[in-house]
């Protein structure tokens, strides 16, 4: 079973609002390329990974202007002839970019299944103190986690929480102090929902769940230097602190171990001001322990570190054409 988690850049800018894919020379969301360009990449490199089920953060829009972001999905699967061609959405978004899951009706049922014992559901709201001083606050998620039960044709039942948290990019800031305060308060917002993340996760260990959890957290250890205002990252929340059961991801082992040890990246993009290229390590596909023990085998398709994904060039041009970010897929034997 090949379990996947890809952020696609902007893929609501290659659909109409009749869900139609745009295979045209207009521009989408990756700078350069043109939407035709974007979307036969992204078929090159979807048939590539061939997973059983893919989280796709960025999904097409499904809430505004009446668009259908599963109707655009499943035509996407049809045009590249995909094996994960069904489309399961959770709680919509209060953005243009869902978090939405393609799998393979052959291979796995899937189902939305957000339960509402335990900590709040994430269409909700949950209190936590900031700022440090003794008044819980409200957070919400702009993109709610998409909780899903899923079993497999083995008849192997487990439970996926797919992820887009908080950016902390100083968005719409004018000065150097505004964009400090913001990207602050950016942290503070991402760091709380990765502490609620947490008690749903704990939730699910506590019921023995075999868990995934997998997507986009906008975060990762020593990604910057706010990590040492607040003392940890939201990333370590996630796996697991201070005795808490842990959840294991290897890349995220590997940048935990030490501020001098390479660490491997999932995204590269362009940053301001002279536009060079920074990579990051900003994907996760985060297993319980039992899930571990699967024969658990995980893979970040980048495109210069991956020697299989270099030596193919067609799907090394595709994968630089497709996202800013780059696929990391996780193979388990259930």
């Amino acid at each position: 079973m090949r379990l996947a988690t890809y952020n696609v850049q902007w893929f609501d800018y290659l659909f109409d609002d009749r869900g139609r894919l745009l295979e045209d020379d207009g521009r989408g969301g990756r700078e350069g390329v043109t939407r035709g360009e974007q979307a036969a990449a992204l078929g090159r490199v979807f048939r590539a990974l061939d997973a059983d089920a893919v989280l796709v953060v960025e999904a097409p829009d499904a809430r505004h202007r009446s668009r259908d972001g599963a109707l655009a999905l499943a035509g996407f699967a049809r045009r590249f002839d995909l094996r994960a061609r069904e489309v399961l959405l959770g709680f919509p978004s209060h953005s243009q970019q869902e978090i939405a899951l393609l799998y393979d009706p052959d291979a796995l049922e899937a189902g939305h299944d957000p339960q509402d014992d335990g900590p709040p559901r994430f269409d909700g709201t949950f209190r936590v103190d900031l700022d440090d001083d003794g008044q819980p606050e409200p957070v919400t998620w702009s993109k709610p986690p998409l909780e899903a039960a899923l079993r497999t044709r083995a008849g192997t039942s487990l439970r996926l929480i797919g992820v887009h948290a908080k950016s902390k990019a100083p968005h719409g800031a004018r000065t150097e102090a505004q964009a400090r305060r913001i990207a602050i308060e950016n942290r503070r917002k991402q760091l709380a929902q990765c502490v609620w993340l947490r008690a749903r996760v704990d939730r699910h260990l506590a019921a023995g769940d075999p868990l995934v959890v997998l997507g986009d957290f906008n975060d990762g250890p020593g990604l910057d230097e706010f990590e040492k205002l607040f003392g940890r990252s939201g990333i370590e929340i996630v796996l697991g602190e201070n005795g808490e059961p842990r959840l294991h991801d290897p890349h995220a082992a590997q940048a935990l171990s030490g501020p001098l040890v390479a660490a491997p990246a999932t995204a590269r993009f362009r940053v301001p001001p002279d536009g060079r290229w920074l990579s990051a390590l900003l994907d996760y596909v985060m297993v319980s322990p039992d899930l571990r023990t699967r024969g658990a085998r995980w893979r970040i398709w980048h495109p210069f570190d991956d020697p299989a994904c270099w030596k193919d060039e067609p799907l090394r041009d595709a994968l630089l054409h497709a996202s800013d970010h780059f696929p990391v897929t996780l193979d388990l034997d259930i």
